[in-house]
């Protein structure tokens, strides 16, 4: 019998996906924010089985407990996919809460923009069970070729138009590189599931075979720059800038964290045999990008260019115990998981919180120019404070979140602590995350202590109003970064979930 309540999130979005679609073709132009308000009850109530499989245990009417899987194994429902779909509806959620003021607020079309999100996430839901080659790859394509006409959004802004042309071309170079990588794998292992290549790889003795290394290689540069990882970051911060600011959001969130979810599911299942080929690629890969997105950001004088840049330094910090996992027995990779997807949900939160300030904060200022930004505290104490808030939670200052995102993601790489690689890639670290903390401390020196510019009128710009939808992003997202910081267990039950999927 098919597993309707397992794929239960899936058919909601997709039944969603043609209702927005629908409220778009009929309703008029003043009423095209209905089509938000349908996405937005689409994916809360996609939720809803996420809570009914986790807790199936306790449901008297749920006989089918533990993990789940469908069409042979290509699609999973375990407690791994389980809080990924979690975070990609949740940060989904948060992106339409940003967009709704912000869509208002100039000539943007509202029906189609909605439409495109949701298919995205949707695209991001599929990827977190997805178990083999071509799911994997349906779901990628379905994250990433709504967000090239998202970036470009802008239409009339010649910048966004750059940003979306140079987004599309370079994405789908890395989708024919992929694809390529993946048709060498399959080739050579007559397999598309991950449990299927990596038996195969084993039998086969595959990882001396330069047509599979070479295969191995090109996958991890498609989904290397689907994270922006160095060097394949370089339309991230151009794409950041010239899209409207939720989607830059969505980017940095939503998006990169799908392509973590492949990246880490494809190398510790399909090629969990061959870990000196894909190790060493994610250490340089994390090095890197640590080390030039933090320096990238530290000339920036565009605040979202500068969070682009940031961005691409936490892909980095994220990737670290990634990097590390080809050196840990059991235990250690059961950490390196819980590091992983534990930094994950805490960027998230950090990151739209982030870029939730940069909305409000622009809207006073008129500007996303730091210069322009200085002395905002006399004018908007509220959004300076928040501004602030977010900004050292993402350099990870105690007592907020993010000092447990750095304290999970250093155990785990220290817990091999035997290797000089280990303790070379957590020095890195920590000297990246002392200069990441120099410019976020910039940014909110001079809201605070610069002098306002002449070119904003504090009494205007203190008057300007932020949107409800906007406020309800700012205060999820802020009360997460705050309890959590206090209470890391919080966020911590969630990360466990990538231990079972270690195991």
């Amino acid at each position: 019998m098919f597993d309707y309540h397992a794929l239960a999130p899936e058919l909601i979005l997709g039944v969603t996906l043609l209702v927005v679609l629908g409220i778009d073709l009929i309703v008029s132009e003043r009423h095209k924010y209905l089509a938000g308000v349908a996405a937005l009850v689409g994916m809360v109530t996609a939720a809803f089985p996420l809570l009914t499989l986790a807790f199936c245990d306790a449901i008297a009417e749920c006989t089918d407990t533990g993990s789940r899987s469908l069409f042979g194994g290509s699609y999973v429902f375990d407690d791994f996919a389980l809080v990924l779909k979690g975070l990609f509806l949740v940060s989904g959620i948060i992106t339409l809460l940003l967009s709704v003021g912000y869509l208002e607020s100039d000539d943007y079309y509202q029906g189609e923009f909605y439409f495109l999100v949701l298919a995205s996430v949707t695209g991001a839901v599929v990827m977190a069970s997805a178990r083999d080659l071509i799911t994997i790859f349906v779901g990628l394509e379905l994250v990433s070729a709504p967000a090239f006409l998202l970036a470009g959004w802008r239409k009339g802004d010649l910048r966004g138009n750059e940003a979306s042309l140079k987004f599309f071309l370079t994405g789908v170079l890395a989708t024919a590189v992929m694809l390529f990588g993946m048709s060498l794998v399959f080739g050579l292992t007559g397999e598309i599931t991950y449990a299927g290549i990596a038996s195969q790889t084993a039998l086969l003795d595959l990882g001396s075979e330069p047509a599979f290394v070479m295969g191995v290689v090109f996958v991890l540069v498609g989904f290397a720059f689907k994270v922006s990882a160095v060097p394949f970051h370089f339309w991230a911060p151009d794409t950041y800038q010239g899209a409207p600011t939720p989607v830059a959001a969505y980017l940095s969130v939503g998006s990169k964290a799908a392509g973590f979810v492949g990246l880490l599911v494809i190398c510790y299942q399909a090629f969990a045999a061959v870990p000196e080929i894909w190790g060493p690629i994610l250490w340089v890969l994390a090095a890197a990008s640590m080390t030039i997105g933090n320096l990238g950001a530290l000339k920036q004088t565009n605040i979202v260019r500068l969070l682009g840049y940031s961005s691409i330094a936490h892909g980095g910090f994220i990737l670290v115990p990634f990097a590390m996992a080809a050196s840990y027995d059991s235990v250690g990779l059961a950490d390196a998981f819980f590091g992983s997807i534990t930094y994950l949900l805490i960027y998230a939160f950090m990151n739209l919180g982030a870029f939730a300030m940069v909305i409000a904060g622009a809207a006073k200022a008129k500007s996303h120019e730091i210069a322009d930004w200085a002395g905002m505290n006399r004018y908007a104490p509220m959004t300076a404070g928040l501004l602030a808030l977010f900004f050292f939670a993402l350099a990870g200052i105690p007592p907020l979140a993010g000092w447990f995102a750095k304290f999970v993601m250093f155990r785990a790489v220290l817990g091999v602590f035997e290797s000089g690689w280990a303790i070379a890639l957590a020095a890195i670290a920590a000297v990246n995350a002392v200069i990441a903390l120099f410019y976020y401390a910039r940014v909110v020196k001079s809201v605070y202590m610069d002098e306002v510019p002449i070119t904003v009128p504090p009494a205007e710009a203190a008057e300007v109003p932020t949107a409800p939808s906007l406020v309800l992003a700012i205060a999820i997202t802020a009360v997460v970064v705050i309890v959590v910081g206090f209470f890391p267990q919080v966020l911590a039950f969630f990360g466990e979930a990538a231990r079972v999927f270690s195991s």
